[in-house]
């Protein structure tokens, strides 16, 4: 255990050091749960210890992703880095967009919008919304999981926290991985939208952001959950409850 989280190593070379088997390593590893390096923390190698809830609303992952726009006539990451994409971004200066994502960790239905840099009154804009969004929904809220972004540590945002009745919960500084579900989001919105195809401009892929969330909320089959997050709500509008 002490090779695995102060090392790294897999069980092929854990065994020629400790002079057993790599099956036998192997089956150490799963026993004690450190047999994925990405349920381990990068840094200390502690187990990272996943956090488990039992209903709709019982705890919410936020965060807010920053997305290089797009210069009109497609950027370089499909293009590629010719001198043609590099000029025609450094004409456009277009700087980036910050998408705002609230995703029920029981669930995992998500909510997104494009809501601005991450400051104090964007965040509560942003909270709000995600608040009725999930009402609507039949979900009520009870505790929600941030970073420690500027917009997040603001005693208005822990004001409006309280009078929403929402208990408010900051990760560990740099440990992302406590806020796994919405990192994971985010790795999704990227891969599966953001740079799935080629973008004319920017705002033809801002266009699509809902198109993606509701293939993500209601047919993309979720492994975790065995289905699409709407499967795990009861109460959708339009359905009895």
């Amino acid at each position: 255990m002490a090779l695995r989280q102060s090392r790294k190593l897999g069980p092929a070379r854990l065994a020629g050091i400790v002079e057993v088997p790599a099956s036998t390593v192997h089956r150490v590893l799963v026993r004690h749960g450190v047999n994925r390096l990405r349920w381990m923390d990068r840094s200390t190698g502690r187990v990272i210890r996943r956090i488990e809830t039992s209903h709709c609303g019982e705890l919410v992952h936020i965060d807010v992703k920053k997305l290089a726009r797009v210069p009109d006539g497609g950027g370089h990451r499909m293009l590629g880095r010719t001198s043609e994409t590099m000029a025609r971004a450094h004409r456009a200066k277009g700087g980036y967009t910050h998408i705002h994502t609230a995703i029920d960790a029981y669930s995992r239905l998500a909510y997104s919008e494009f809501a601005g840099v991450e400051n104090t009154d964007n965040c509560l804009g942003f909270l709000d919304r995600a608040v009725d969004w999930f009402a609507s929904h039949g979900i009520t809220i009870e505790r929600i999981l941030t970073d420690n972004g500027n917009g997040y540590r603001s005693h208005a945002w822990r004001n409006r926290c309280a009078e929403l009745g929402i208990t408010h919960t900051r990760t560990k500084p740099y440990h992302p991985a406590t806020n796994g579900k919405v990192e994971r989001f985010n790795r999704t919105l990227l891969d599966e939208w953001a740079y799935a195809r080629i973008w004319k401009s920017d705002a033809s892929r801002a266009r699509t952001l809902d198109r993606f969330l509701h293939r993500y909320n209601h047919h993309r089959h979720h492994t975790a959950i065995g289905g699409p997050p709407a499967s795990r709500v009861t109460n959708l509008p339009g359905h009895n409850t």
